[in-house]
């Protein structure tokens, strides 16, 4: 019998892109909120928003992706 407890999984590249995306959907929010604190200025706002968010999904993709490679912590159980 094959059970989630015998099985050993790795993240699709698929799966990473997608986690990513969700989380810095869930970030924009907070960062929108504290430019918008710091500048008072809509179009300041909006552009520093869209470039921290380019590059954070960048950083965090690869982080996701090189964490993938590494074998550290993880457990190979044998059916």
């Amino acid at each position: 019998m094959i059970t989630s407890k015998n099985l050993f999984f790795q993240e699709t590249k698929s799966r990473s892109l997608v986690k990513t995306l969700v989380h810095r959907i869930l970030s924009i929010s907070g960062t929108v909120t504290l430019i918008w604190l710091i500048t008072k200025n809509l179009k300041d706002t909006a552009s520093i928003t869209i470039a921290i968010q380019i590059f954070l999904i960048t950083l965090y993709y690869f982080h996701e992706r090189m964490w993938n490679k590494i074998n550290w912590g993880r457990e190979i159980k044998k059916q």
